[in-house]
């Protein structure tokens, strides 16, 4: 029954609830001949007949009940759609495609888990990856907005920035350069760093500041995806790491790791909500990014010892 239409279902179900081809005609405002086509086609097409004739008026047989239950179940999913559009377009419910560059996924459940407690219907869709893989996933349309550190240039996007990124240089509290003050650039030319691979904004913010000066002498240690598997690295004294303040608040503040005080540390960085300019938002997802640009800063963890942001570091700041 591949030609099955509504207006066909429609006729089957006020022939059954009103119990004469008459009737049924009026209530839909056709003429009797038009509606009693239509249910004669339906029975050619299902080879069965689907009322019966009766003294007290046409009644469904088997095959006209059948139909009446998928007239009924049809009927639910469109009113279950209107509800759901409705819901959508309140901004109450429907999904939201979240994009967090790695270092941001210390933070990024905070913010979710405080704007589902104002909208519990939404559901979030996180994706995690370092900044090429947020770019590409802002570029091909699979994500609505991103949380990154550095907005792309060469794609038209829309980017606020809802708090400040502080980038700093820890080390494991028994490195011979901890508690040092007024550290140059010069002094850790010859530390081996522990740095992210290449497409991360970390990466990226390493090579300029010590631009002129580690490329040829630092002794890179390992190349490494991970903000945790160079945190243990620090740790575990392996070398030294220009990181992200946000990644390594707990170990800050336990002790594990201390900043090293170094000139033009820490440098500033903002953190962005991002997403394509041409980018139609969704109700949901438009409300979880204005959430993003209005409260996502009080959930960025609190970093007591990172010293004040200098001006001198704003030439970083591209």
């Amino acid at each position: 029954m591949r030609n099955l239409s509504l207006k066909q279902l429609q006729a089957v179900a006020a022939v059954a609830r009103l119990g004469t081809m008459t009737r049924a005609a009026q209530e839909l405002n056709v003429t009797s001949a038009a509606l009693y086509a239509r249910i004669r086609q339906l029975e050619e097409e299902a080879g069965l007949l689907l009322f019966d004739r009766t003294p007290t008026g046409l009644r469904p047989t088997d095959a006209g009940r059948e139909m009446l239950w998928a007239i009924d179940s049809i009927n639910t999913v469109l009113e279950t759609c209107a509800d759901r559009l409705e819901t959508l377009k309140g901004g109450a419910g429907g999904r939201v495609a979240m994009g967090v560059v790695s270092t941001a996924k210390y933070f990024a459940p905070g913010i979710i888990s405080g704007f589902v407690e104002r909208h519990p219907a939404v559901e979030i869709n996180l994706s995690v990856g370092n900044r090429g893989n947020m770019v590409e996933a802002l570029r091909n349309y699979e994500i609505d907005f991103a949380i990154m550190g550095r907005p792309p240039r060469d794609f038209a996007i829309e980017a606020e920035t809802f708090g400040v990124h502080p980038i700093v240089v820890v080390a494991a509290p028994h490195h011979a350069l901890a508690g040092r003050t007024g550290l140059s650039r010069e002094d850790l030319a010859q530390e081996s760093f522990l740095v992210r691979e290449e497409g991360s904004g970390t990466r990226t913010v390493f090579e300029e500041f010590m631009h002129g000066i580690m490329i040829k002498r630092a002794r890179l240690g390992i190349d490494s995806g991970s903000n945790e598997t160079i945190k243990q690295a620090v740790m575990a004294g392996l070398g030294i790491a220009l990181i992200s303040s946000h990644t390594v608040a707990a170990e800050l503040a336990s002790g594990r790791l201390v900043l090293l005080d170094v000139q033009g540390l820490p440098i500033r960085r903002d953190w962005y909500a991002v997403r394509r300019a041409d980018k139609v938002l969704g109700p949901a997802a438009a409300a979880c990014w204005d959430y993003v640009v209005k409260d996502g800063g009080r959930w960025l963890p609190q970093i007591a010892s990172v010293p004040r942001v200098s001006a001198v570091t704003a030439e970083f700041e591209a």
